[in-house]
């Protein structure tokens, strides 16, 4: 080893190799701690701002329902967004919930029991209409027909067909289903 005398200090060339910068373990960790609470503070701040959905506010969605089993019954991806003033009662009332407290962009799942979708399936709904009040037509399962009742027209599937009589079914063709919908919010516009 090298000695030299410098000011009455002697210092050997190794002692001056270790005299610089060397990374520590606490080191690393502080960085990463400094990584970890910026990145938390960034997050907060961009989720702050985004808005977020409430009552009154009208926004677009897009959606996906299935049933429980997977089968896709609607879907509007790669269509015209769905539009709606959120808590008016214009759609469903699990889905019209389950949008509340979404950000801009954000998706998600919701599963709507039936009796916060179309309900549960009535019976009475049921009705039993005799087969030469449809006059000439062959009736078949599956047809749709139409009646008024209260002044309002509806549509029923006719579910069953005899000599004397055709069974329609006037429920709605989700009643009695869970409903599940994958909705992305793609625009809010607040009320």
């Amino acid at each position: 080893m090298e000695t030299k005398e410098t000011n009455g200090v002697n210092e050997t060339k190794e002692s001056k190799k270790s005299e610089g910068f060397k990374i520590r373990p606490l080191h690393i960790f502080a960085i990463i701690a400094l990584v970890l609470i910026a990145g938390v503070f960034y997050m907060a701040i961009n989720n702050a701002a985004a808005p977020v959905v409430s009552a009154g506010d009208t926004i677009n969605v897009s959606y996906t329902g299935t049933f429980a089993n997977g089968t896709v019954f609607d879907t509007n991806v790669g269509k015209q967004p769905l539009q709606f003033t959120v808590g008016t009662g214009q759609l469903i009332k699990g889905f019209d919930e389950g949008v509340v407290g979404m950000h801009l962009n954000e998706e998600k799942t919701i599963t709507i029991p039936a009796n916060e979708a179309y309900g549960e399936v009535n019976p009475a709904l049921f009705v039993q209409v005799p087969t030469n009040a449809f006059k000439n037509q062959t009736m078949q399962v599956g047809m749709i027909v139409g009646r008024t009742a209260n002044g309002q027209q509806e549509q029923g599937v006719v579910s069953a067909v005899n000599a004397s009589v055709v069974t329609v079914n006037f429920n709605p063709p989700l009643a009695g289903h869970t409903l599940i919908f994958t909705i992305k919010v793609l625009s809010i516009h607040k009320g």
